[in-house]
């Protein structure tokens, strides 16, 4: 988990390391939510002030992909299942928000490698989070 190839003596470095630390999870976050706030789709999904939503979401990125467990320490486990059970995730919410975060990675530039690992992540996790038929 949270690892990607790299040039290195073990050829492995965590995603976190690659991509610099924590200042591109907060930017890929922010680059998120600003679409996130047009969305008439999910807007409703969040609360009015969206500053809780996007430190949570940064600090479990961080730590997901092998940084400072900041979101553990503060939240505890993050079972993402579980926290999004209160909203309805049908397949429109979840391409919803797969759309805005492939938007938020595109203007990311990241690696090729950084990039493709950041997306199936997020495929995947948000097909996980489908909680209606709708």
């Amino acid at each position: 988990m949270g690892r990607v190839e790299s040039p290195g003596p073990d050829a492995t470095t965590t995603l976190y390391e690659a991509v610099g630390g924590d200042a591109f999870f907060h930017e890929l976050v922010g680059r998120f939510y600003a679409r996130v706030e047009h969305d008439a789709r999910l807007r409703p999904l969040y609360p009015e002030d969206l500053a809780g939503p996007k430190a949570h979401t940064a600090a479990f990125l961080i730590q997901y992909w092998g940084g400072p467990t900041t979101y553990s320490d503060q939240r505890g486990h993050p079972r993402l299942r579980m926290r999004h059970a209160p909203f309805a995730i049908g397949r429109a919410e979840r391409d919803a928000w797969v759309a805005h975060m492939g938007a938020a990675i595109d203007e990311m530039g990241a690696d090729p490698a950084v990039d493709a690992a950041l997306r199936q992540y997020f495929e995947a996790a948000a097909t996980h989070m489908i909680n209606t038929p709708t």
